[in-house]
């Protein structure tokens, strides 16, 4: 399946597998997969850590302020100037768009999380898709994974949900469970990550040649 370029975005419920099949996918397809290690080309730029990123963009700041620093840092980060503020969600958001792109126009790819539903929304050659899963069951993959109690799962789950929610919002000003933004709605409740592959092989054939 090499043929036609294609962009996949894959936004996920915390605990419901998303990363995993993502990752599976790409190797079924044969094309790469790009999550959250594409801020380590950014933070360098920010002279920051993967993680302390990851709470910035976490952040609801003021949004006179943010859009403040905003033009002030990306005018910055665009002439390689060091930063001095205090670096904001869109900023980041703003590389990240741009770094992605960058991707998108040479080769196919996978894309996890980074708003990529809503940078590639007009994108002829994009397929979005939202992974979500009963409480329950992301619950019990978290204290898996995690080695965690439940209650001690269920708080992971609710504070990176909330994080995700705040962040899409703040920057995209939509809601990321807007089933209007995706191609494909999946609950994977049940069902193997393989299994999950299989169906969305199925489905990109239906929808696109890659």
């Amino acid at each position: 399946m090499n043929q036609q370029k294609i962009i996949i975005t894959i936004n996920r419920e915390c605990g419901s597998g998303g990363g995993e099949i993502a990752r599976l996918l790409g190797q079924k397809l044969g094309i790469k997969v790009y999550d959250r290690t594409i801020l380590k080309s950014i933070a360098e730029q920010y002279n920051m850590t993967v993680e302390s990123m990851d709470r910035v963009k976490a952040k609801n700041p003021h949004w006179w302020d943010d859009i403040c620093n905003f033009y002030q840092q990306f005018g910055s980060f665009q002439t390689g100037e060091k930063l001095t503020s205090e670096v904001t969600p869109m900023a980041l958001y703003s590389a990240e768009e741009r770094l992605l792109r960058e991707v998108a126009e040479k080769e196919s790819c996978i894309i996890i999380g980074r708003v990529g539903f809503h940078i590639f929304q007009e994108n002829p050659n994009a397929l979005n898709l939202l992974i979500i899963a009963d409480r329950d069951a992301r619950i019990n993959r978290i204290a898996t994974k995690q080695n965690l109690t439940p209650k001690e799962a269920a708080k992971v789950v609710d504070r990176i949900d909330k994080e995700r929610n705040t962040f899409v919002k703040h920057v995209a000003d939509v809601s990321r469970f807007d089933a209007h933004n995706y191609d494909c709605v999946l609950n994977v409740t049940g069902m193997t990550p393989e299994k999950v592959v299989s169906f969305l092989e199925d489905y990109i054939r239906l929808k696109k040649t890659v």
